[in-house]
């Protein structure tokens, strides 16, 4: 991770840390690094979406005159989910996509995240090449006419382009990779008031359902607000009160989705893993019989793919460790806990909206319920907790933390883990055990909690 750059693109307080001026910058350098000219300038088009915050409408407006300075023509999609950017990019065969976006974060917060050539988010190197273009040892390089970097004139220059019909586009992939008609379902959807709420009750009522919105009303501010991915309460509540067949919850940009069974019942990001690699290992559709998941997901979904027959390929926390699995192993079907979930031989990240549609079809072609179908796997229990840290680097080199890390480890055995690890965003070592027994599993993460308070706090 950069200075720059976190796990998940550049983010900031809007206006505040994420200014427009930063934005303006990136998009020059995003544009000279990744722009698709042939003759050693920037050229062909970048894909521009964002989702329903206030401070969108500033960041949009200076990243495309940063882009377009550099001489890359800018399609501005609008509000769009971020994998929608993904597609299109891919689609259109942009030179890159830009999302502007904080995805779960609160309404202030920002970002701005890069998708390469093709719809993949942007490798390391990249990154680190857009950095360096931005920043010098002493902090941020003033924007003026003698960056370095291309300023073309006249013809030269970028145009931004209107284009949030293009979004239609994504909604044609997003309806034809359902693959049959819901009718006759009754589906709620959470649409958090952010890049899916229009987009997400439209396609499910194109293919059929009866749909009930929810917190689809955007005012820029209430984004995220008590609703979505983060509270899906509010879903399994509307879910029992209408009796519909399932709910579905999306974050702030909709790429990921948590679901409600029709009780009511969560069905998380590994509970969907488990279903659909099932689903597809039956129809022999499951490239290498395996499963890329992450570290922090459950216990009980390895055990239920490796029942039948289906591996499951650890990776570490985030998105891109679980499209980076599934490139190297070969792989189509990953995710993550939260609802991040990639269906590769569709789109090439995480994608709320398509991996709900995909649920949904396994339930019409079964004729299961989504109980039946979410009771395929027996989830352990699982604590989590954080310890506030003075210095997360010692936690590796303190021989009291490892020491007792490793005895707790050895009496759980084989009926539990533990995952102990320095967090990658905040000043805190987080702890997670999970087992048979969920007192022995609690009490040991107690215990380790207690030695890195202590010698690390």
């Amino acid at each position: 991770m950069g200075r720059l750059f976190g796990t998940d693109g550049v983010r900031g307080v809007g206006n505040r840390e994420l200014t427009p001026e930063l934005a303006f910058r990136l998009g020059r350098c995003a544009a000279a690094v990744l722009g698709g000219g042939t003759s050693g300038e920037p050229g062909g088009r970048a894909v521009l979406g964002r989702d329903t915050r206030r401070s969108g409408d500033v960041l949009e407006a200076a990243l495309a005159a940063g882009i377009a300075s550099c001489g890359v023509d800018v399609l501005r999609v609008g509000v769009v989910p971020t994998p929608g950017v993904a597609y299109l990019t891919r689609a259109l065969d942009a030179s890159f996509g830009a999302m502007i976006s904080a995805s779960h974060n609160p309404a202030e917060d920002n970002g701005i995240k890069f998708f390469a050539q093709g719809g993949y988010k942007l490798p390391d190197d990249a990154e680190a090449k857009i950095e360096a273009l931005l920043l010098d040892e002493s902090g941020k390089r003033a924007c003026s006419a003698d960056d370095g970097l291309p300023r073309p004139t006249g013809a030269g220059i970028g145009r931004i382009l209107d284009a949030v019909r293009e979004v239609q586009r994504y909604a044609r992939f997003l309806t034809e990779s359902a693959g049959v008609r819901l009718d006759g379902m009754r589906i709620v959807v959470d649409c958090a008031h952010g890049a899916a709420f229009r987009l997400a009750p439209a396609v499910l009522r194109d293919l059929g359902a009866e749909v009930i919105a929810l917190c689809n009303e955007p005012d820029g501010m209430n984004i995220n607000v008590g609703c979505g991915s983060t509270h899906p309460e509010l879903m399994q509540a509307a879910v029992r009160e209408h009796r519909a067949d399932a709910g579905l919850a999306h974050d702030g940009d909709a790429d990921r989705v948590i679901m409600a069974d029709e009780r009511g019942q969560l069905v998380d990001g590994d509970v969907i893993l488990a279903i659909c690699g099932l689903h597809l290992a039956a129809q022999d559709r499951l490239p290498g019989r395996a499963v890329a998941a992450t570290v922090y997901s459950n216990l009980g979904l390895k055990r239920t793919l490796e029942r039948a027959g289906v591996a499951v390929v650890e990776t570490p926390p985030g998105d891109r460790a679980v499209l980076e699995a599934l490139l190297s192993h070969g792989l189509v079907l990953g995710g993550e806990q939260s609802g991040h979930v990639i269906f590769l031989g569709h789109n090439t990240t995480g994608d709320g909206l398509l991996t709900g549609l995909q649920v949904l079809r396994i339930m019409q072609e079964t004729g299961r319920a989504l109980s039946d179908l979410a009771s395929q796997m027996t989830r352990l229990p699982q604590v989590l907790t954080k310890v506030p840290v003075r210095d997360k680097e010692a936690f590796s080199e303190n021989a009291r933390v490892q020491e007792v890390i490793r005895r707790e480890e050895q009496q759980l055995g084989a009926e539990g883990r533990l995952l102990v690890r320095p967090s990658g965003t905040e000043p805190v070592v987080r702890i997670m055990g999970e087992g048979t027994d969920e007192a022995r599993v609690r009490a040991a993460v107690e215990r380790i909690a207690v030695v890195i308070a202590a010698e690390l706090g």
